[in-house]
């Protein structure tokens, strides 16, 4: 059974970083696209980044190019989020989500999802 856990959420200042993490289990994702969403209260789920696990090729959307960071740590089977320069419209709960093929920004493109995590930007 398919499993993406994420972490990392909180409570911070604008300006501020955070690191959100998503474990993956119950296969093997060496072959699958890892990517983060995000969605704000009464907002549709967006695309924030995506990487391909065997290349490391990575797309970013426009706002957060330069202030976030995906990448994976293979041993662990897990992809991170690092987020840096964080402002109050960074908030919303993100969401890992993987797939086979491409850096596909639309999510019902994804075929699995984990809970999500509340990230917080306060001034």
């Amino acid at each position: 059974q398919v499993q993406l856990v994420e972490s990392g959420g909180g409570l911070v200042q604008a300006g501020g970083s955070l690191r959100l993490s998503c474990a993956a289990s119950g296969r093997t994702f060496r072959d699958d696209t890892m990517a983060w969403f995000r969605q704000a209260p009464g907002k549709e789920r967006v695309f924030v980044a995506g990487i391909r696990w065997s290349t490391g090729n990575t797309y970013y959307t426009d706002s957060v190019k330069g202030r976030f960071t995906i990448s994976r740590d293979n041993a662990k089977n897990t992809t991170y989020l690092q987020m840096n320069a964080l402002k109050l419209e960074d908030t919303a709960v993100y969401y890992c989500a993987a797939r086979k093929i491409g850096i596909p920004t639309m999510p019902a493109a994804y075929d699995y999802w984990g809970q999500g995590t509340q990230v917080t930007v306060s001034s």
